[in-house]
C-alpha cells in the first residue's frame, strides 16, 4: 500500500463531501472549481497554515502530532470510523515500516465451543478481510449460498462481488456491497502490510467494476450492530439483528464474532427455526464449525 497516496486520496475525498455551509463558512461569490471545501478552508478550520495542510494532504505526515490530526478530523467532520482510519494511515506512513506479511489467524478451541453451543443463533468468526474462519451449523445453513464455492476459507467479499447468486441472496445488495468495501478499506488502513488482504483487493478490483468504483470512494465503517436482510433459497426472507464483537487475539489479528437474532414472534424467528431444523440434518460433507476452521 502506498501510504502517501492513501492519505492524499482519503483526505481529498473527505474534503469533497463537505459544503462550506455544512462547515459554517460563507460560500462567497463566484463559481467554485472544486466540490466541497478548498484546502485553505480546511486549514482555517483546523487552525493550521494552508502550506502545512497542503503538505499533509500530499501525504507528508512525518512528525504530525495526534492533536493536529484530531483538529483536521474535526475540521473535516469525520465520524468515528473515519477518524480511526486517518490515525491508522498516519501510523502506516511512519518511517519504520514492516514488510508485507502473510497472516495465519487461529480461532481458539474455546471460541469454537461457544459457536457450537449456540444452536438457535447463526454465528461465525471472520477476520478483517472477511474470510469465514469458523461457523456454527445454523450459520452455515444461513450462508449456504456463500459456501457453494469449494474454495476455503469462504470469503464474503468474493461472494458479494464475484458470485451472481449474491444479488438474490442480499435483497439490499447495493448496501451490502458498500459495507463490504468499507470494511475492507478499514482493515487496509489498520493492517496495510497484510499480503492476503492486498491480494484480495487486487483480485476484486481486477474482476469487478462494482468493487473498483466503490474502492475509489475511500469510505470506511465500523460494523458493530444493525439489521441484515437475506433472501434464503430454503426459508425465504429473513430480517435479523446482528451484533459483531471483536475477539481477543494476537496484535496482528483482527477477529470478529458475528451473531444474528430475530425479533421474538416474528416471521423471521419462524424462518430461523425452520432453518435450524434443516441444518440439524446436514448433507454428507457439510462443514461444521471446527471443520471449517481446520481447512
Amino acid at each position: 500500500m502506498d501510504s502517501r497516496a492513501e492519505i492524499r486520496e482519503f483526505l481529498s475525498t473527505r474534503r469533497a463531501k463537505i459544503t462550506p455551509e455544512q462547515a459554517g463558512l460563507q460560500r462567497g461569490g463566484g463559481r467554485r472549481r472544486v466540490p466541497g471545501l478548498r484546502r485553505e478552508e480546511v486549514a482555517v478550520l483546523a487552525g493550521v497554515s494552508t502550506e502545512w495542510y497542503v503538505r499533509l494532504e500530499k501525504g507528508h505526515i512525518s512528525g504530525v502530532s495526534d492533536e493536529v490530526l484530531g483538529a483536521v478530523a474535526r475540521a473535516l467532520q469525520l465520524d468515528e470510523a473515519e477518524r480511526l482510519h486517518l490515525f491508522d494511515l498516519a501510523r502506516a506512513a511512519k518511517p519504520s515500516r514492516s514488510p508485507r506479511r502473510r497472516t495465519s489467524p487461529t480461532v481458539r478451541p474455546s471460541v469454537l465451543r461457544i459457536l457450537e453451543s449456540m444452536t438457535g443463533t447463526p454465528a461465525f468468526v471472520r477476520n478483517g478481510r472477511l474470510d469465514v474462519l469458523a461457523i456454527n451449523p445454523l450459520g452455515r445453513a444461513l450462508y449456504s449460498p456463500a459456501f457453494e464455492d469449494p474454495a476455503r476459507p469462504a470469503n464474503l467479499a468474493r461472494f458479494c462481488f464475484l458470485d451472481p447468486v449474491s444479488r438474490d441472496f442480499y435483497p439490499d445488495w447495493n448496501d451490502v456491497a458498500h459495507t463490504t468495501v468499507a470494511l475492507l478499506r478499514t482493515e487496509a488502513g489498520r493492517d496495510p502490510y497484510n499480503r492476503e488482504l492486498t491480494d484480495l483487493v487486487g483480485e476484486l478490483a481486477t474482476r469487478s467494476e462494482q468493487f473498483r468504483s466503490r474502492w475509489a470512494e475511500h469510505d470506511v465503517r465500523l460494523h458493530q450492530t444493525g439489521t441484515k436482510h437475506f433472501r434464503h433459497p430454503v426459508v425465504g426472507l429473513l430480517d435479523v439483528a446482528f451484533d459483531a464483537m471483536p475477539l481477543p487475539a494476537r496484535e496482528d489479528q483482527h477477529l470478529t464474532m458475528t451473531c444474528y437474532t430475530a425479533e421474538p414472534g416474528s416471521p423471521s424467528e419462524d424462518a430461523l427455526k425452520l432453518l435450524a431444523s434443516w441444518a440439524a440434518t446436514p448433507s454428507p460433507g457439510q462443514d461444521t464449525a471446527a471443520g471449517e476452521h481446520a481447512r
